[in-house]
């Protein structure tokens, strides 16, 4: 039986997800993302990511470390292009990004 209440998803987080990806099976990523982004399009209610800012900090020494910095930054831009609405939320306080106020 099919519920009357809208599908509501939180998805937390975007950015865990592409940690534990780089750390353990890097050769998979571009895949993953491919099969992200439709999962994004395809997705039925609300969705709602939760993804961290990296990119405003120092460049890491380590080269894994600015490869997460700049794949975190790359996919933060791609599923922000995809979604209807985007929010920041910086020191508790939302600015709106995208969609409607």
């Amino acid at each position: 039986m099919r519920s009357a209440h809208p599908t509501f998803v939180l998805v937390d987080c975007l950015t865990l997800w592409l940690s534990n990806i780089l750390c353990t099976q890097p050769d998979t990523l571009e895949s993953r993302l491919q099969r992200l982004y439709s999962a994004i399009l395809a997705a039925q209610g609300q969705l709602v990511l939760v993804s961290n800012e990296v990119g405003w900090s120092i460049v890491p020494e380590n080269k894994l470390a600015r490869l997460f910095r700049d794949e975190q930054g790359r996919l933060n831009q791609r599923v922000a292009a995809l979604c209807d609405e985007v929010t920041l939320v910086a020191a508790g306080l939302p600015l709106r990004l995208k969609g409607s106020a």
